[in-house]
């Protein structure tokens, strides 16, 4: 029996290795919707090969495009907002919510109601918006299974075990690009070194969020929402290798770690086959030959992100919300050389006591109504602040 399945945000790093594995066994799925951005080529190639019923764009300018790249084969094509949000409503037994930023909530929030499996890469949803999404879930009788490779290791080293007797979690981060280089540099580090990961192929606006450990934060926020520890509970550990995804700390003192390659079609077949383990194209470790492996504690000099993210967590309500927003604008302004890569973290910090003084808009009841206003306000408060230095 074949598995109805769809990806949002599929001509992404998560997408096209969520794709991969899924076209490995072809005859066990059926693909009902593929979403993309303005990688037409890629959504219309994978659209055919998959057989999807429809590739929808977020672009409503590229329809025709995508109309184009479609001619002759029988996937429908659409384009927009409500067009992603309509193909989340597709019914699917099992959805892959991988649309990078908050861009990614309302489809999310669309699957969510389906009432079947939702395998979550978009961290942004949880760290915007993590009552309404939990709740949501929980409504409808959705099963969230986490993709980043951080949750997804805490999420495995769980099962069986009660939260009850959980003292800490442990995230690792590879340091990105600029984890060894003088703290002094780093306000003229380029666009382009910050682009580089030494352990990980992602897209490029990860690949920076890695670099001035923004993408941690997220995570660190993230594992507070979906997990319900408290933020104490929550530790962060600089490890080079990137092979060690998260630990487990019990109150007996045990330590449980999950261990693996870098390769995210570890965590995406984990919430694609389960509660199976299924074999998986991804290397084999070979202890003995790594040797060794280091840790280091992050210094929050070099990364104030994880300063930010405890504010984020202490203050609560919608300030994930605005930390978002304004993290995705501040990453805007480097790109495009606005502001220097140390400057986004100024950016995002302004911004955030901006909205503070917007209290009524922080304890907002969270609805995704509210969540869009505060991340239009956020936005707003970030781009004068990015002004402010540019200028």
């Amino acid at each position: 029996m074949t598995r109805k399945v769809s990806i949002l945000g599929a001509t992404g790093s998560i997408g096209q290795n969520t794709i991969d594995l899924i076209g490995r066994a072809p005859d066990e799925y059926d693909v009902v919707a593929l979403t993309g951005a303005g990688n037409i080529a890629q959504l219309a190639k994978d659209a055919m090969a998959l057989k999807a019923d429809v590739a929808v764009t977020a672009h409503d300018h590229l329809l025709d495009d995508l109309r184009d790249a479609l001619r002759g084969s029988e996937v429908q094509a659409a384009a927009g907002a409500a067009a992603l949000v309509e193909s989340a409503t597709r019914p699917a037994d099992w959805i892959m919510s991988a649309i990078v930023g908050a861009a990614g909530l309302a489809p999310g929030l669309a699957a969510l109601e389906q009432g079947t499996t939702l395998a979550l890469a978009n961290k942004e949803s949880l760290v915007c918006a993590g009552e309404l999404v939990l709740r949501t879930a929980k409504t409808h009788g959705t099963a969230i299974l986490p993709v980043d490779s951080e949750h997804s290791a805490i999420f495995q080293a769980l099962i069986g075990e009660d939260m009850g007797s959980v003292e800490r979690i442990i995230i690792t981060a590879s340091g990105g690009a600029f984890r060894d280089w003088p703290i002094e540099k780093l306000a003229e580090a380029t666009l382009d070194q910050a682009s580089s990961h030494p352990n990980w192929d992602m897209g490029q606006r990860i690949t920076i969020d890695s670099a001035s450990m923004f993408n941690k934060a997220m995570e660190v926020i993230e594992t507070h929402e979906f997990f319900g520890v408290g933020p104490e509970q929550i530790e962060a550990l600089v490890h080079p290798q990137s092979m060690i995804h998260a630990l487990v700390g019990f109150i007996d003192g045990a330590l449980m770690a999950h261990v693996g390659p870098p390769d995210m079609r570890h965590a995406i077949g984990f919430a694609l086959h389960h509660p199976e383990r299924k074999a998986l194209p991804v290397e084999r470790l070979d202890l003995a030959a790594i040797g060794q492996f280091e840790f280091r504690a992050p210094d929050e000099i070099r990364w104030p992100a994880l300063r930010l993210a405890r504010e984020v967590m202490e203050a609560g309500g919608m300030m994930g919300a605005v930390f978002n927003a304004a993290k995705e604008t501040a990453l805007d302004g480097f790109i495009a050389g606005q502001i220097k890569f140390t400057q986004m973290a100024d950016v995002v910090e302004d911004t955030m006591s901006h909205m503070a003084a917007l209290d009524r808009h922080i304890a907002a009841t969270m609805t995704l109504d509210n969540v869009l206003q505060v991340d239009h306000l956020a936005r707003k408060a970030a781009q004068a602040a990015i002004a402010k230095r540019a200028g």
